[in-house]
Order: structure tokens, then sequence, then C-alpha cells
């Protein structure tokens, strides 16, 4: 009586590498790197709490430390195997983390590595939850880690390996603990019941491995826990599910029978039992969620793929199947992402009780609520993936012959890409003869069924490429640009998709490709077109270039609104004929000119100074005295 009592998940814990359930692929590397004298200076296991990280750490331990190693079968008799057992080696040190994290606790590590072991081989630092460690304590440990004295070995455990630094895990040779299977943990149960001769049936001990997301330690705790109940009766799934405050099968399965057939007020009666049995309002949502899960694997797999994700029996998944016949999946789905939904609100609400019951009656509102989603996905795809019947023209319309006398005018208008603008006129249909509006008919009807994905830009109405030209240049606001342009440039290509224009100089080239007159142009190209961003070229003269010969009529600009301000800004007209006279200056100085260039030369610079003049007058209302 007077014995202490060991808990099962330490009088069970394992002592040989072959005694560690599951982790095959860390077992064969260990036990190899030890037969093969090639042990690290640095280890680091990682994984999920209660898969034998630990453990494994101590069984490396003995085996290195072991009178007759280093051995993967360590004898567990002599007095290093003995005091790791008991956990009172001198030479084995196990190191919290989360308790001694600061940069002290690291350094009186350091302090101690340079001591030879006492009476092992090797001198051994287990630390645990390594994760919890300061970055500065980090840091303290890395050269050290990295070049530690001679017979020392560091192992580092940690559940949360992505908060470990990189420098760290890159000194340390990493070993990944993955969770155990509900197999392998079902037989070390029934291993140890059969030991502590407790009377469990294997329903039960499946119930626990799957109650313990593969966590070894967490399962022989609760087998641990079942075991107070007592012998005479075997220990059932209903019995771990009353002390868990699980829900039983069949209730859950009542439940779900009276939410699939919209049963509100069976639904809510038999939620009343369940929460006056005292379970908790969000544990009830996760043990439906749970088996609606199940509902939804039962009727998308088949029967053996089904009882070994669920863990079912065949009794409880031939149910269900009945079940399934009656529901779709989408629907299951919907149960599930509704589930979910109220379980977060009901972590967050003073008042779970009245939440609970809204949740259930929710869903068992089933076939209404599925209908509506459905209504609202076909509603959602009509508003976003409709397409709009839109014409566009790519392409000048033929002229139609307009008749002398107008009296009456009526317009058939084309649809916009942009609703708010006022729809433009197709063709302006007037009192025509006969073919004529024949041939206005078969225009529209035509130009109505084409249909181009993409809009293009309204082509202009002028006729060649020097009308476009004379029109950029209307477009210019700023009188001195316009001149230089209408002087020093030449247009080589005007379509809504590419605009070149070349440039006598390079000095002027500058200026309207990176310069100030850039955003100017390209505000008037844009205006041409009635588009943004155009895509446009300024460079000098190329061999090929199909310039065309003629004059440019500028339409008279419309007029800039003036703003009145204390001081006229004067820079830019100032920059544009010092620009121009440097320009010339340049060309007389290449040698050898043509007369003409220098009568043209001196018109542009007249041109220039005029349409200064002229703006200055316009903008102070001033006059030109002689």
């Amino acid at each position: 009586m007077n014995e202490k009592y060991i808990p099962l998940y330490r009088k069970y814990r394992p002592q040989r590498l072959e005694e560690v359930v599951g982790q095959e692929h860390i077992k064969k590397a260990l036990a190899n790197a030890i037969e093969m004298n090639k042990i690290s200076h640095a280890y680091l296991f990682t994984g999920p709490r209660g898969t034998g990280k630990t453990s494994t750490a101590r069984i490396f331990a003995k085996s290195l430390n072991c009178v007759n190693g280093p051995t993967v079968n360590p004898c567990g008799e002599c007095e290093n195997c003995r005091d790791i057992t008991n956990s009172v080696p001198m030479d084995v040190i196990e190191i919290d983390a989360a308790s001694n994290r600061k940069v002290e606790d690291a350094q009186n590590i350091l302090e101690k590595v340079m001591y030879a072991p006492v009476n092992s081989r090797y001198k051994i630092y287990i630390i645990d939850e390594v994760h919890m460690l300061s970055t500065t304590a980090f840091n303290a440990l890395l050269k050290t880690l990295e070049e530690p004295p001679k017979n020392v070995i560091f192992i580092l455990a940690t559940t949360e390996v992505h908060k470990v630094l990189d420098t760290i895990k890159s000194r340390c040779q990493r070993f990944d603990f993955r969770r155990i299977t509900t197999d392998d943990i079902v037989k070390h149960l029934r291993y140890i019941s059969d030991s502590e001769k407790i009377n469990i049936t294997d329903d039960a001990l499946s119930t626990i491995a799957k109650n313990s997301a593969g966590g070894m330690r967490d399962s022989i705790a609760l087998l641990d826990q079942l075991s107070v109940l007592g012998t005479k009766d075997a220990i059932t799934t209903d019995d771990i599910n009353s002390l868990l405050g699980r829900i039983s099968f069949d209730v859950l399965h009542c439940l779900s029978d009276c939410i699939l057939a919209s049963d509100h007020a069976g639904a809510v009666e038999i939620l009343e039992k369940i929460y006056n049995s005292g379970n908790e309002p969000v544990q009830i949502l996760q043990n439906l969620l749970d088996y609606f899960k199940n509902l939804l694997v039962v009727k998308n797999c088949k029967s053996e793929i089904s009882i070994e994700i669920t863990q079912l029996n065949e009794l409880q998944i031939k149910d269900i199947s009945k079940q399934a016949e009656k529901v779709e999946t989408h629907q299951i789905i919907s149960l599930c992402d509704k589930c979910a939904s109220y379980i977060k609100d009901l972590k967050s609400t003073n008042n779970p009780r009245l939440w609970l019951e809204i949740a259930v009656i929710d869903l068992a509102n089933l076939t209404e609520n599925t209908k509506l989603e459905d209504l609202q996905a076909r509603l959602s795809a009509l508003e976003g993936g409709g397409v709009r019947a839109e014409v566009y023209h790519s392409a000048p319309r033929p002229e139609i012959p307009r008749p002398v006398s107008a009296p009456q005018k009526k317009e058939i208008y084309y649809q916009t890409e942009n609703k708010n603008e006022h729809p433009e006129p197709l063709v302006e249909e007037k009192n025509f003869s006969e073919p004529v509006k024949a041939a206005v008919k078969e225009e529209n009807h035509q130009e109505s069924s084409d249909f181009s994905p993409m809009p293009v830009s309204k082509a202009s109405s002028g006729g060649d490429i020097l009308s476009l030209w004379g029109e950029l240049l209307a477009n210019i606001q700023s009188a001195p640009t316009r001149a230089l342009l209408k002087q020093w440039a030449k247009p080589v290509k005007l379509q809504a998709d590419e605009v070149v224009i070349t440039v006598k100089n390079d000095m002027l080239l500058g200026q309207f490709v990176s310069g100030s007159k850039k955003a100017v142009l390209q505000k008037a190209v844009d205006s041409l077109f009635n588009q943004e961003n155009t895509n446009m070229t300024i460079r000098l003269p190329q061999a090929g270039d199909d310039i065309p010969q003629g004059n440019v009529t500028v339409p008279k600009p419309k007029p800039a609104p003036v703003v009145k301000t204390s001081e006229p800004d004067e820079n830019e007209n100032l920059e544009d004929v010092s620009a121009a006279v440097e320009a010339s200056e340049d060309e007389s100085e290449d040698g050898a000119e043509d007369p003409s260039d220098n009568s043209q030369k001196a018109q542009a610079f007249e041109d220039i100074h005029s349409d200064t003049v002229n703006m200055v007058m316009d903008l102070f209302d001033g006059k030109v005295i002689d």
C-alpha cells in the first residue's frame, strides 16, 4: 500500500530502440549510426507530442554510454543505464527549455560543457522544447553547437521546429517523428491492457486511439484513466464517451435523422436531452460535425476504406450508409460548413445555449437551405459570368448618300462600352430613297451581328495621314510645341494601334522622348484616337521611312482654359523658342546646307515667334508696339 503508484505512460516507456512504437525510419538510422560508429555532435528530434522524441533521446544516450557500448542493445543493468532509466544521470543532462530559456541559462551550459564526462563515454545534453529558447540564448549556443568539445553531444527536441533558428537546424542532424498509426496504438494498448489486466473491448481501444490524434502518451494516459472504472464489466465505447463528454453514436444517429428529414421539433427535443445530460454546446456541435464527416466519407468511399477512416464498426457503417442514400454530397458539405461556422460563434457568445438551438434548427432546414444556396450560386454565375452584347467597330463605316433636304432626322444608336456615356449614332437615317434605306438597314443588321471581344478605338474622320497629322497638331494646346512639331517632326505611321513620329535632331528627340514635351504629345495622340495610353514611338528618321509629302493644314485649335495667376508662366514658351534656336544653330554647324533649308528654318523661327507673341498678347490683353 505504501508503494508509490507509477502512471502507465511512465511504467511502459520504451527502454530500447526496438521497443519504440512506430518510427521505423528513425530507429533504423540511429541503429546504423551506432553500428558504423558515425555519431554526430548534434541531433534535432521534431514531431507531434507523444510520438517518442524524448524517449528515443534517452535510449540513444543509454546506447552510447552503456559499459558494453556503444551498442544498439544497452544492458540496462550497468550504473549508467540505471541512472538514465531513473532520470538521475551525471553525464546525461536533461534541460527543459521552457523554464530555462534565458541567455544566462545558455551561458551556464557553455561553462559546464568544457568539463570532461565523470564516469561515462559521452556527455550528452538533452534540451526539450528547444523552440522556447530566446534568440539570444540560441545565438549563445551557435558556436558551441557547431564545434562542441570532444565527447559532447547535443540532442534537441521540439514540437514546433519552425520556431527554431535556421542556423541551429543547419548544425544538427534532423529526424522527423511521425504520428503513430491507429493500428500500432491499438496493438500497444492491448499489450498494456493484458499486462495490467484491464478488461476493455477492442472498440473501446480503437476509440482511445482515434481520440489521441496519433500520440502514444495521450492514449496510454486515457487508458490509465479508464482502468479505475472497474474490472467486472468490460469497458466500452459508451464509457469512454461518458468520460470524455462525447455523445454516443446512437444519439448522434437519431439527431442526424431528424436533421436530414427537416424535423425541427424532433431535433430540438433530442438536443434538449443531450444538453441536460451535461454536454457543453461547443462539444455537441463538434461531435455532430464529426458525425457528418463520417457520413460524407461513407457516401463517397468503399466500405473497407470507410471503416479504416471513420474507425466505426460494420453495424454503424451500415446505419450511416442508409442515411447517405437520402442526402446528396453537397448537402452534407453544407451541413459541415454550417456546423463549423456555428462552433466559431459559440466560442465568442455570452449565450451559447441560444445559439446552439438556433444552429440545430438551421441545420434541420436542410432542404430549403440547399435550394437557396443553389439559387444564390446560379444567380452569382449569371451576374458575374454573363457577356454583354456590345458592338464595337474596327473600320470606318461606308458613307451613305445624303439627300439635299432633310426636314426630319431619325438617329439609330449603337451601344458603347461605358454605359454612362451618351451613345453615338450608328447611321443617321433621313428621308432617303428606298434603295438607300435598304442599304442602311442591311449595314445596321450586319454591324449589330458582329462582335469583337476587344474594343477598338473609333477611327478618325480624316482621309489620309496628313489630315490626321493636322488634327493631331490641333489637339496640342501649346502653340510653341505645335510649331516645333509642325516644322521639325514628320509622321510615319498614325494608327490607333501604333503611332510613329520622327524628329530631325537629337535635342528635340530628348524633349519628346523623356522631356517635358512627352506628356503633351501623348495627351494629343490619345485625344485623336479617343483612347488611353496609345503606343507611341518618337525617333530619328531612318532609311525606308514612308514620310508623306504635301502641306499640312492645321485646324484652329480649341482655346485652352485661361487661369489667371499673379505671375505669368513664360518658362515653357522661352524654353521652346530657345530649343528651336539651338536646333537651328546645330543644323548650321553641320556644314554646307541647302539655302532652302535656311529659309525653312527662318520661317519656323518666325512662326514660333509669332505664335509666342500672340499667346502673350491674348493672355495679358496686350498689343504689339513698333
